[in-house]
């Protein structure tokens, strides 16, 4: 659920309304694939209810995203092809909102914009930061501990409750 609390921290109540009015639930039964590898993805999702796996290029999971993750804010900022497949592991709704909804929004509110991509820089930088750490690169990488590893940094501790709020009210919208 970290991502959700990166991204919604920092964008305003009227952005959050926003992409559930703007965005398309999709219901994906278990086993599918929601995201292929070396595919251009065309839209940004946000995991409301399920559990899914990433999978490297020989199919072995290197990772599990569950209710509050997003999915595909890489190929937004860069649009370059995706880097690894996502696979349902039970029933899973997602909000899957446009890249090119969400471009025009950019271009048409120089505010959001700002708001967005500082949600994704702050998100990119905590999870670079982490990998570093986890792999033993920088100064005192042999002092993190796995505590360490998985604590918030102060922009998102300092929205936490704004933005568990938007996201417990974006639910209600889109589940009931």
């Amino acid at each position: 659920m970290r991502k959700v609390l990166y991204i919604l921290g920092q964008l305003t109540d009227q952005d959050t309304d926003w992409l559930a009015v703007v965005g398309k639930r999709l219901h994906v039964k278990s086993g599918e694939l929601l995201v292929r590898q070396g595919e251009h993805l065309e839209q940004l999702f946000i995991v409301l209810d399920g559990e899914l796996k990433v999978l490297a290029a020989q199919g072995q999971e290197i990772a599990r995203v569950g209710v509050g993750d997003i999915l595909g804010e890489m190929s937004f900022v860069d649009d370059s092809p995706t880097s690894a497949s996502v696979q349902t592991i039970s029933e899973v709704l997602v909000l899957a909102v446009e890249h090119r909804l969400i471009s025009q929004r950019m271009a048409a509110d120089a505010a959001f914009a700002a708001r967005f991509y500082k949600s994704i820089a702050i998100f990119l930088a905590d999870r670079m930061r982490n990998v570093l750490a986890r792999f033993g690169y920088g100064e005192s990488a042999g002092d993190v501990d796995e505590m360490q590893l998985g604590e918030l940094d102060g922009h998102v501790l300092d929205t936490l409750h704004l933005a568990g709020s938007r996201f417990d009210r974006m639910l209600k919208k889109l589940i009931g």
